[in-house]
């Protein structure tokens, strides 16, 4: 971590604070995105794996990528093997709310005729509800929101289609973003890929449906937004790569918002170089989005993303401490994790301590005074009806009743924990295994979230490590060079039974408002 990068985020999460504190953080609709193209790089293209030629949607999106520059797929094969497992399976998963057949089918007939653009060239993708799409309903699975066609594309959105990527449709998620995907008076919808047939397997939230349609090869990336682990926790839930950027890397404009100083868009991948082709196409300073202009440049995810070999043994791209808090080994896949990733040359374990108040800093009373900003922009539907926050009410609620004092006495505490997590954990380390994202989602600091094995029942089990201000690459190497010496990120779960053996969406179990309140991300 630089010196220059520590004062640059220090300065900026102070000025995010304060614009949250004085009413003036809400964001104007995206313009059409005019931008340039990134630069992807050679190492985009990877030849896929033998065993991934028989069924397209098991290619990764850099096998995809390969697949299709080189004229041995084309976008619209592609397609057509995506919206095929959706018609069989979605009934299932119920992990898209809108599929866009016909406008995936005409996208994928006009990257067939365009030059080529780069690895997203003809990559169908889904894309959470809250994120606008020109001319489609974006309902943030809310009644607030449930008649909304938005006029553009979110900045997101659209950098990803100028890439060339083909939207497949709009993904379940949890109300208003708050917790797993639910309907919005609560009824659960989607399940884990993993355990269909058991809707009580938490799939994660609340970026439910991209995980889930990830995860069962119904599109081959997505986006989801993080506010307190809605990337992390469903890539973690369903072997996923899950990358939260830092904050402003991505644009927020044109995003449904849940909390000004603490929502991160990104995306969930099936590797951390899916992940880091994504990311580049997402990342980038946007005028509709004060929060992405004055950063340090994007570095090149790609480069960072490809394992480093040597005489044959993967290395660490950059020799890296990583730092290990008291109580995270406590499970046996968490110590096989630190075994494996210590093994690799190049990569260091070192103890570090909780820094000073971590509980108190950390804890409820202090992660609540967000909840402002959540309810400021609702407060005139908060004033007029209640009924259209369904089974979420409660936050909004608390947010509103809760005083400035302690919204100010938040945010000057959130400014002591990230001195604090800078001096006292990145002073002795380059990355941090976590046991829970909500400390950096508090802090607008990169998270990377990937698979590290299975329970005994088949149940994916993942974790999650913390970056330094603009250390995304950072992350995806070490991931990379985890991924290149595993493979639980190789694992897909079995496709489900038929539809009318398994429990119907409306018989899948339902969360109160306490429940949601208790688990809202």
């Amino acid at each position: 971590m630089s010196t220059t990068n520590r004062r640059l985020f220090l300065t900026r999460t102070a000025a995010i604070a304060a614009a949250a504190a004085t009413g003036t953080a809400a964001l104007p609709a995206p313009a059409a995105w005019a931008g340039g193209l990134p630069r992807f790089g050679a190492g985009a293209y990877v030849r896929p794996r033998p065993e991934a030629l028989a069924d397209p949607t098991e290619l990764t999106v850099a096998e995809a990528a390969w697949m299709i520059r080189y004229g041995r797929l084309s976008p619209g094969e592609l397609v057509e093997a995506y919206l095929a497992r959706i018609g069989a399976f979605d009934p299932v998963y119920q992990a898209f709310n809108t599929v866009l057949a016909d406008g995936a089918r005409s996208a994928a007939a006009a990257a067939a005729k365009r030059r080529h653009t780069g690895p997203l060239h003809g990559i169908p993708l889904a894309i959470k509800d809250n994120y606008w799409t020109a001319g489609v309903r974006t309902t943030a699975n809310s009644y607030l929101f449930r008649d909304f066609v938005p006029p553009s594309d979110a900045t997101a959105v659209a950098r990803l289609k100028a890439a060339g990527a083909v939207v497949l449709g709009k993904t379940q998620m949890g109300p208003l973003a708050t917790t797993r995907a639910t309907t919005p008076d609560g009824r659960i919808t989607t399940v884990n890929a993993w355990t269909p047939a058991d809707p009580g397997t938490d799939p994660g939230g609340s970026s439910t449906g991209t995980a889930t349609a990830v995860a069962g090869r119904m599109a081959a990336s997505g986006t989801g937004t993080q506010t307190g682990g809605s990337i992390t926790a469903p890539s973690n839930a369903q072997n996923l790569t899950g990358l939260k950027p830092t904050m402003g890397r991505v644009s927020l404009a044109g995003i449904i918002p849940l909390s000004y100083t603490r929502d991160h868009p990104g995306p969930l991948a099936r590797d951390a170089l899916d992940a880091a082709i994504m990311l580049t196409a997402m990342a980038g300073e946007d005028p509709a989005d004060p929060r992405t202009q004055g950063l340090p440049p994007v570095p090149d995810l790609i480069e960072a993303a490809t394992p480093v070999r040597t005489r044959g043994r993967v290395r660490a791209r950059w020799n890296t401490r990583i730092g290990v808090p008291p109580g995270y080994a406590t499970t046996p896949e968490r110590q096989a994790f630190l075994a494996a990733i210590d093994a690799i040359d190049g990569v260091r374990l070192v103890d570090v301590p909780l820094p000073d108040e971590w509980d108190l800093l950390t804890g409820t009373a202090f992660n609540n005074v967000r909840l402002p900003e959540r309810s400021e922009p609702f407060m005139p539907y908060l004033r007029t009806d209640l009924r259209g926050f369904g089974v979420s009410v409660t936050g909004w609620l608390q947010g509103a009743l809760l005083g400035a004092g302690e919204f100010l006495t938040g945010q000057r505490a959130k400014l002591l924990l990230l001195e604090r997590v800078l001096d006292q954990i990145f002073g002795r380390c380059d990355v941090v295994v976590q046991t829970g994202p909500v400390p950096f989602d508090i802090l607008g600091l990169p998270e990377i979230g990937f698979p590290i094995g299975f329970t005994a029942a088949g149940v994916p089990v993942g974790t999650i490590l913390g970056g330094a201000p603009y250390d995304e690459d950072r992350l995806l190497a070490v991931v990379a060079a985890y991924q290149a010496v595993t493979g639980w990120h190789l694992r897909r779960p079995a496709d489900p039974r038929a539809a009318r053996s398994l429990a119907p969406a409306g018989d899948r179990g339902r969360l109160t408002a306490e429940d949601v309140a208790a688990q809202t991300q």
